[in-house]
C-alpha cells in the first residue's frame, strides 16, 4: 500500500461545524439575496464528483455549498487577497485544502484526489482566483484531478454574486442565480511531458467552456463568441501569482 493511501484523508469531515455553517448560509442567502438554483437534478447523488464554477467573487463557495446537495470539500488558494479580512476566517472554519498558487501544491491536490477516490465531491474554481468578473483561462488543478481520478465534472454558472454587497448598500436584494449543468467526462490525459500537458489544457478548456454556457454572454470573457469581448478579457487574464507565488 502506498504512503498516500496510508494517510487517507477523512471524508466527509467537520460534520457539526458544517451543519451549523450550512444553516447560517441558507438563512443569510435567503434573507440578503433573491437566491435561485437551476438544474439541481443534474448533480449525481453518488460517485466521485468535481463541482467546477466560475470565480468572480469571494463568496462564490458559499453559493456552491447552498446549491449542491452533497457534502463538499474545497480546493482553494492559501491566501484570500480579494476577500475582506473580516470574513477570511470562515473558509478556514469550514475547512479546505489550501494550494499555494504559483506552486505545484502537491499535498493539497493529493488530499483532493483522495476525497474523490472515496467517492466524495470537491468544489473547485478552475480559474484559480476571483480577481476579475469575466472568465479567464483555466489553471491546471481541475483538469489534473479529473484526469487522475476519472471523476465526473459538474459545471456551475454563478451569476449575481458580484452585486450582492453593492445591492445591500442600496437596501436592495441582489438576484443571485446558480445554474448547474449536466455532468461532463470522465476525462483522460494520455501521454507524457508535452503531450500530457496539452491534453490537460484541453480538459481545462472543455470544463470552462461548459461553465461559460451557464453564465450571461457578457461574462464569458476568454470563452466568448464575441471577438470584442474576448479581446477585452485579455486585460485580466494574467495570473497574479505567476510572478509572485504564494508562500
Amino acid at each position: 500500500m502506498s504512503c498516500h493511501l496510508e494517510r487517507r484523508v477523512r471524508y466527509p469531515r467537520r460534520r457539526v461545524v458544517r451543519l451549523i455553517l450550512g444553516g447560517l448560509i441558507r438563512v443569510a442567502l435567503a434573507t440578503l439575496t433573491r437566491f435561485k438554483v437551476e438544474g439541481r437534478e443534474n448533480v449525481p447523488r453518488t460517485g466521485p464528483l468535481l463541482v467546477a464554477g466560475n470565480h468572480f467573487n469571494f463568496i462564490d463557495p458559499v453559493a456552491l455549498i447552498r446549491a449542491i446537495p452533497r457534502p463538499l470539500e474545497f480546493v482553494g488558494g492559501l491566501r484570500m487577497p480579494f476577500a475582506p479580512r473580516l470574513v477570511t476566517f470562515l473558509p478556514r472554519l469550514w475547512g479546505y485544502y489550501a494550494v499555494k498558487r504559483g506552486t505545484p501544491s502537491r499535498e493539497a491536490l493529493r488530499a483532493a484526489e483522495d476525497v474523490l477516490r472515496q467517492g466524495g465531491a470537491i468544489g473547485i474554481f478552475p480559474e484559480g482566483g476571483s480577481w476579475a468578473s469575466v472568465l479567464r483561462p483555466p489553471r491546471g488543478g481541475a483538469a489534473f484531478l479529473a484526469a487522475r481520478t476519472g471523476a465526473l465534472v459538474v459545471p456551475v454558472g454563478l451569476d449575481g454574486l458580484t452585486e450582492a454587497f453593492p445591492s445591500l448598500r442600496r437596501l436592495r436584494r441582489a438576484k443571485v442565480t446558480v445554474r448547474i449543468g449536466r455532468p461532463i467526462g470522465p476525462f483522460a490525459a494520455p501521454g507524457k511531458g508535452h503531450d500530457h500537458r496539452v491534453a490537460l489544457d484541453a480538459i481545462g478548456d472543455e470544463i470552462l467552456r461548459a461553465v461559460s454556457r451557464l453564465i450571461p454572454p457578457k461574462r464569458r470573457g476568454h470563452y466568448s463568441d464575441d471577438p470584442v469581448l474576448r479581446e477585452a478579457a485579455k486585460r485580466v487574464e494574467h495570473y497574479p501569482w505567476d510572478d509572485a507565488p504564494e508562500t
